[in-house]
């Protein structure tokens, strides 16, 4: 097989360092290319600024040049926003009403109805909030270009998955108890170019089961271009041209959360919800049709994440589970080399920088080890409030968002 690798597949015009494009970077791996990034802070110690943002919102912050996006929207559903904040001051720069709900779908209490990330580009920004409605927002004027809310779902818990831009198209994933779909439109004009069922014949038990939350990757094998898109049940590979499936693996776990990686010749999805039942699998991507019992390099079945996103670094896979036991794992074999109990409860996602992994939990405690095969712990910083959004970086600062505010974090 010839070599893999993970497609930037957004437009950088100037150094990485500037711009947090997508909710897990420029290549949407959660890997940063900083070299002063801070190792210590607290409420008094390396903090720029705080800014508070109104009402609930789980989204993580998205960056291009000065222009940090994020959304927000009220606790009971009927208003959604997106806010433009100014990465020199803090200061909240635009505060937009994006869409109004007069009848919006119950979520669970921990979530939040702007929990999908925006994605960001050159003059543009894309919001996203589930069922309730998609956005092209001038990042310049505050202007909305466009709005699409032509095709729904029945969340059942809440939006979550994160829009994706590949080339000309922006890509959605709207999947729920009755609908499971990958939609992409033309990121230009808000016109669907294509659509993607999951397959039937997979969802034949609870529809409760059917839910995901997935937010997808590009990868290239042989010089084409795959969409990576793990649902429940299956995780499907794409033509993200065309939505025409390439190859599938089948699970037949619940919704997923965590985002697929790549590395090493393979992608590694996250199988399912149930604690007792998710696994880590590393699938071979040049197969065709149902590739699972021909192309699954290796499982691991013990305290794999739900919610959190894992980093391959140096053939390495770190990861942290819900309950947080942090692992490190050989990314050819599925060995573990080491597991570490950090003591709380994760979300966010993992973030890997000058050779150090972040772990940001839920009451607002960070812990930083060493990116190393051994267990070394560098350091443990605590804010006021937890984490549910993950870690956006630009140069040499930290963009935290907790419960409450959004934080620049910076020697």
């Amino acid at each position: 097989m010839k070599s893999l690798l993970l497609f930037v597949c957004l437009t950088v015009a100037a150094f990485a360092g500037d711009h947090w494009p997508d909710w897990r970077g420029t290549a949407g791996d959660g890997c940063s290319d900083a070299v002063s990034l801070p190792l210590t802070w607290s409420e008094t110690e390396n903090i720029k600024w705080k800014t508070i943002i109104h009402d609930k919102g789980w989204s993580t912050p998205v960056i291009w040049g000065d222009q940090i996006w994020l959304t927000t929207a009220k606790e009971d559903g009927h208003e959604f926003y997106a806010l433009a904040v100014d990465y020199p001051s803090g200061k909240v720069m635009r505060d937009i009403k994006v869409f109004s709900c007069t009848d919006p779908q119950s979520i669970n209490s921990l979530n939040s109805y702007a929990t999908p990330s925006p994605v960001i580009e050159e003059g543009r920004v894309y919001v996203h909030y589930g069922t309730f409605g998609t956005a092209c927002i001038d990042t310049r004027s505050g202007k909305v270009i466009w709005r699409w809310n032509e095709l729904h779902c029945e969340h059942v818990q809440g939006p979550a998955a994160s829009p994706f831009i590949f080339e000309n198209l922006l890509i959605l994933h709207l999947e729920g108890s009755d609908v499971q779909l990958i939609v992409a439109l033309n990121k230009a004009t808000g016109k669907m170019v294509w659509k993607a069922e999951r397959p039937k014949e997979h969802y034949t038990d609870k529809p409760l089961y059917y839910k995901a939350y997935i937010t997808p990757i590009i990868i290239r094998v042989n010089g084409k271009p795959q969409l990576i898109s793990n649902g429940s049940k299956v995780c499907q590979a794409f033509d993200p041209y065309t939505g025409k499936e390439i190859w599938r693996v089948v699970y037949g776990g619940d919704s997923t959360i965590s985002r697929p990686i790549a590395g090493d010749g393979m992608v590694y999805v996250n199988t399912g919800w149930e604690e007792e039942s998710a696994e880590l699998w590393a699938v071979k991507p040049d197969g065709v049709g149902d590739v699972t019992t021909t192309h699954v390099a290796w499982k691991v079945v013990e305290h794999i994440p739900i919610e959190s996103s894992p980093v391959f670094v140096n053939h390495l896979i770190f990861t942290v589970d819900d309950r947080g036991t942090a692992s490190c794992l050989n990314a050819k074999t599925g060995e573990v080399l080491w597991q570490q109990k950090l003591n709380g409860m994760f979300g966010a996602s993992l973030l890997y920088a000058q050779g150090r992994i972040y772990f940001f939990d839920k009451k607002g405690k960070t812990t930083v080890v060493a990116a190393e095969k051994t267990y070394k712990p560098l350091a443990v910083n605590m804010l006021g409030d937890g984490f549910m959004a993950s870690p956006a970086v630009k140069a040499n600062s930290l963009i935290l968002r907790s419960r409450t505010h959004l934080y620049r974090i910076e020697e």
